[in-house]
């Protein structure tokens, strides 16, 4: 069944702003976006007055895929602070108060964000594989180390949290669209033995992820909270470039047993990794350690090695740091091509060097993981 802007727009009308007004005459609504059953939009208000409108944004949320056809909706809730915006917003000449107004008190020493944490049930431990920049091969790393816990007996998941470039669609040859269960709630789809979700599952390749940070914070929270991941030993998350609002949110909502830090050997992506690790030291998060990819170059032909990005400095990094170790993977046509194919060189050639370095690396990361994973 065909879904309309228009019967979203219908359905939003019943739903009523913190004054008592329609959603739809509330001037907040950004333009709705309908494809093939997918329904995307935010409702843009005053930072102020976001506490009250959260509700709101959860029942427009409820009111949108309670439209028959829809299969997801992701509804986020952009709230910007207006210039001087210290100032309490004035009262409306009909003498009705703010949204802000409605807003519960906050006690003297309120919690921190961190208090919004609460484990995905089913899930032992959730890890970030990150990077201080884009173009370090993060994704691919992501992909292997998961198969690589696969291949050590752990029950592993893989969400793509990459919502500005989702890769994992393509490395792992996925087309196909995740089905909903009873409760609308996405069913990861399963390839080589992984549970895996992306955002890239449910928008064309070629679309232009053009989010705001809170839309980008609610799309993360959704793939965590509304997909039914089952028992899993391990859930990697592939984490979007950079040390924003993405990574902020998943320190915030899930108590993350521990991160991966991607780099290449070269200085300038050993400054970005530094900035990653000390974010995810700073919302105390454990940093499992550093991996230097695209390490060397080996001639297939010849087998002569080359530093192109040099060498060494992500081990000589993890060392000033003090956090682990946890090799070193060369850049090789190998990996490069499997990935493309969407059969990842763990999976395509399971006797050979490169598998048998993601193993390594996923047995060091187990290791850390050990007193979770039994304890689960």
């Amino acid at each position: 069944m065909s879904v309309t802007q228009q019967q979203v727009l219908d359905c939003l009308a019943k739903v009523m702003s913190p004054r008592g007004t329609a959603l739809t005459n509330a001037n907040v609504l950004s333009a709705i976006t309908v494809t093939d059953g997918k329904v995307f939009f935010s409702i843009n208000v005053d930072a102020a007055e976001a506490r009250a409108w959260e509700s709101v944004r959860a029942q427009a949320e409820n009111a949108v895929r309670a439209i028959p056809g829809v299969s997801v909706a992701m509804i986020a809730l952009t709230a910007e602070r207006k210039a001087g915006g210290a100032a309490p917003a004035p009262r409306p000449a009909g003498g009705v108060p703010p949204a802000s107004a409605h807003r519960h008190p906050h006690p003297p020493g309120a919690q921190s964000p961190m208090a919004r944490q609460a484990e995905i049930p089913g899930i032992s431990a959730v890890i970030a594989v990150a990077s201080g920049k884009g173009g370090v091969g993060k994704s691919t790393t992501a992909l292997n180390l998961a198969l690589g816990l696969r291949d050590i007996g752990l029950r592993v998941g893989l969400l793509d949290a990459d919502i500005y470039g989702p890769s994992v669609p393509r490395l792992t040859g996925i087309r196909e669209k995740p089905k909903l269960n009873d409760d609308k709630k996405m069913i990861p789809l399963q390839r080589f033995g992984l549970s895996i979700m992306s955002i890239g599952f449910l928008v064309e390749e070629d679309t232009a992820m053009i989010w705001r940070g809170p839309m980008v914070m609610s799309a993360i929270t959704q793939m965590l909270r509304d997909v039914v991941w089952g028992t899993l030993d391990v859930l990697v998350v592939d984490m979007p470039p950079g040390t924003g609002d993405a990574q902020l949110t998943l320190a915030q909502n899930v108590p993350l047993k521990g991160a991966v830090i991607i780099s290449t050997p070269q200085d300038l992506s050993l400054i970005d990794a530094r900035r990653g690790l000390a974010m995810f030291k700073k919302v105390n998060v454990p940093v499992l350690g550093i991996v230097e990819n695209m390490s060397y170059f080996q001639c297939p032909h010849c087998g002569t090695r080359s530093d192109i990005f040099g060498h060494g400095g992500a081990r000589h990094e993890a060392e000033k740091l003090g956090v682990p170790f946890l090799g070193e993977i060369p850049l090789h046509i190998a990996i490069r091509a499997a990935s493309d194919s969407g059969n990842p060189v763990v999976e395509s050639e399971p006797d050979g060097p490169h598998a048998a370095i993601y193993r390594a690396i996923g047995s060091k990361v187990r290791e850390q993981l050990q007193g979770v994973i039994a304890a689960a």
